[in-house]
């Protein structure tokens, strides 16, 4: 059995746990930056902040031999990959998680902490960086390539030989049409059909997806 941390206490939390059942891997403990987080499981400890992190690491028998999954959704995937990378220093790689509903092809490379989650599909010779999110029902095509820290939310649709950047996130029932680029940091709106390629750091919606607004260094 090996042990595994979860960072980040909400709802995703839960799916990545619910993701773990009839495996060989056991949620020990979870940590959350925010104190009026209420505990998640009745039965695994949960601890906030960084110094509680640090606490239960100096006192845990399990240094060695566990494992972290960072449960942070939404557009923070540049936050995801820092912390997993953090975790990962101080002697806890990142596990990669793929629920027993998932599909992932055979010759798809997942990077280290991906997630793909209940009904998800990752497609023939797609490529995955660190810390990538295929959400609840989300599908990747054929020879797609995201980079480090992309979501792709639930029920959203890339086609084949869609290129995302770092930390783009793809919001709930997105469609991307072939061959699209998403430049780095961009967000694409629930719903929106993106039928031409978008520029980093930008907000687009709608059908066809339209600019919306620019985000200064990843924030709106």
């Amino acid at each position: 059995m090996t042990a595994v941390i979860l960072w980040g206490a909400k709802g995703h939390a839960k799916a990545v746990r619910e993701a773990l059942e009839g495996t060989q891997h056991q949620v020990v403990a979870v940590f959350d930056n925010d104190p009026s987080c209420p505990p998640p499981f009745g039965d695994v400890p949960l601890g906030y902040g960084w110094p509680a992190f640090e606490a239960w690491h100096r006192s845990t028998k399990l240094r060695g031999s566990c494992r972290a999954v960072v449960c942070i959704g939404g557009d923070r995937g540049l936050d995801r990959v820092s912390l997993q990378r953090r975790l990962a220093d101080h002697g806890i790689p990142p596990w990669t998680v793929i629920h027993r509903t998932a599909f992932v092809a055979s010759n798809a490379t997942l990077g280290a902490g991906c997630q793909v989650l209940a009904q998800a599909a990752v497609c023939v010779e797609s490529v995955l960086g660190e810390g990538c999110i295929i959400n609840t029902g989300a599908s990747v095509d054929h020879e797609c390539r995201l980079e480090d820290g992309v979501h792709v939310a639930p029920g959203a649709r890339l086609a084949g030989c869609v290129t995302a950047g770092r930390y783009v996130t793809i919001y709930m029932g997105a469609i991307v049409l072939p061959r699209i680029n998403i430049g780095e940091g961009a967000v694409i709106a629930a719903g929106a059909v993106v039928t031409e390629d978008v520029p980093p750091y930008t907000v687009v919606a709608g059908i066809p997806a339209r600019r919306i607004r620019t985000l200064v260094q990843g924030r709106a």
